[in-house]
């Protein structure tokens, strides 16, 4: 299991793309945080959850 923002998860073996892509996030309006570091988007199709990871995403909206 995968605690994404605060919720346990079975996205254990799933690439952070694979992941956000089923859960409807806006690739270019995210960021990502794995075990308190910071994924670079260019690392998003090559970065796996495993068992244990701690996640935290953050959708950007705009206004003005």
């Amino acid at each position: 299991m995968v605690k994404i923002n605060g919720k346990k998860l079975n996205a254990a073996g799933k690439t952070v793309s694979e992941y956000l892509n089923s859960a409807d996030y806006d690739l270019m309006r995210v960021a990502v945080e794995l075990n308190g570091d910071i994924v670079p988007k260019s690392r998003y199709t090559d970065t796996v959850f495993r068992d244990g990871d701690s996640v935290e995403i953050v959708s950007f909206v705009g206004g003005g």
